[in-house]
């Protein structure tokens, strides 16, 4: 890939959110960055309003087309979803013909098809960022099993792969599988990052554990999706062995999703006094979360593929100064351990929850080094000021 200096990129994707609205705000980050070095960025998504919309946010130009989405939507109307964005973004794209380079984002994987019809019709080159791993992911998952329709999302995200300039990877597992799959093509590993300016370590607010009802209690957060992925029914057991073991801990659940009913009849049904359900906030919203909570929460089901992501709420947790809680494996588990700013519980058994926390309970000095650590390491290889820089040097084929 030859170095060059762009004027104008395009970002498709289709679940783009700013900071104010909440959920995962990577690509206005990713956005924001090219426009603080004098781009002129496009970003095509979609958003739940009847009508398009266009708007300038920061520098940003950004299309809102109407196609609606929901992570209580089911597997047959997401799909619906999926195809509904490309048949609209081909037309708003095409207003963009002058554009430099594209930046694709997945997941949906099918935002690739709107890339390369770019590439054929007006020779505009791409780049296809790999967050989830997928067919493989749904397909883990048994969502997909029509034999032929796995063949056909396969041969699409080979397609996908060879026609890109190049490949971005949210983590270097994604990146082995992907090296794995597509020869002699670049892969840029550019996780999500963590933003050490807005979130910081700070001293518990007692208005705010007033207003959470956690004074005196250490707290655990999970904060993010609540969908079959996420398998919180573990978390709950969590919450459960607690309880049994009359710790002093207190479990805030923060997000909404497809299981969010299931996991709040659960909690009546194990009669959890140590568990509140908080709804989806912005990131102003989870910042006073932040601020009472002394440890987060990651949660999946035990599914091998979902090891390889790169969860935001990992990052939030680091930049906040939190103790880092997982219960799978892969890269982040052995980054955690070997920082020693968190710890992994066992999948099958969360008794072992109890065990592990214990320590940190007796021991606030102990809790405080894994706290300092966390911090230390998204500052050193998270921030997003650095991360931001390296993401510029993609696009620009450095």
């Amino acid at each position: 890939m030859r170095f060059f200096v762009p004027v104008k990129v395009l970002i498709l994707h289709q679940h783009f959110k700013v900071p104010q609205r909440g959920g995962a705000v990577r690509s206005y980050y990713l956005a924001k960055a090219l426009v603080d070095q004098g781009i002129q960025t496009v970003v095509i998504t979609a958003h739940n309003e009847a009508l398009y919309r266009k708007e300038m946010i920061e520098g940003i130009e950004v299309h809102y087309l109407p196609v609606p989405y929901d992570n209580r939507f089911g597997f047959n109307k997401r799909v619906n979803s999926f195809f509904k964005f490309v048949v609209q973004s081909v037309k708003y794209a095409g207003l963009h013909r002058d554009v430099d380079v594209c930046y694709a984002i997945s997941v949906p994987l099918t935002t690739g098809l709107v890339a390369m019809w770019l590439k054929i019709r007006y020779g505009i080159p791409f780049i296809f960022e790999v967050g989830d791993l997928w067919p493989d992911a749904p397909i883990a998952m048994e969502f997909i099993r029509n034999r032929f329709l796995q063949r056909t999302l396969y041969a699409l995200e080979a397609a996908i792969y060879q026609q890109a300039l190049s490949v971005v990877a949210l983590s270097s597992s994604i990146k082995t599988i992907v090296e794995s799959k597509v020869k002699g093509k670049a892969v840029h590993v550019l996780p999500n990052m963590a933003d050490t300016g807005f979130f910081i370590p700070e001293e518990k607010r007692p208005s705010l554990e007033e207003k959470f009802n956690v004074r005196g209690k250490f707290v655990v957060a999970y904060i993010g999706a609540i969908g079959v992925a996420n398998g919180l029914e573990f978390y709950l057991a969590c919450a459960d062995e607690s309880q049994k073991a009359g710790l002093p801990i207190h479990f805030l659940l923060c997000g909404d999703g497809a299981m969010l009913e299931v996991h709040q009849n659960s909690a009546k049904r194990l009669e959890l006094s140590n568990l509140t359900f908080l709804p989806f906030r912005n990131r102003d919203g989870v910042r006073e979360i932040m601020n009472v909570t002394d440890a987060v929460f990651i949660c999946y089901q035990p599914i091998k593929i979902l090891e390889t992501g790169s969860p935001n709420k990992y990052f939030d947790g680091l930049a906040s100064g939190k103790l880092v809680i997982i219960n799978f494996g892969g890269w982040i588990k052995d980054e955690v351990e070997q920082e020693r700013c968190g710890v992994s519980i066992d999948q099958r058994h969360p008794k072992n929850f109890v065990e592990k926390i214990k320590p940190f309970l007796d021991d606030r000095k102990l809790l405080k080094q894994y706290q300092q650590a966390a911090r230390r390491l998204a500052e050193q290889k998270y921030s997003r000021e650095m991360l931001a820089k390296q993401f510029c040097g993609i696009v620009e084929g450095r």
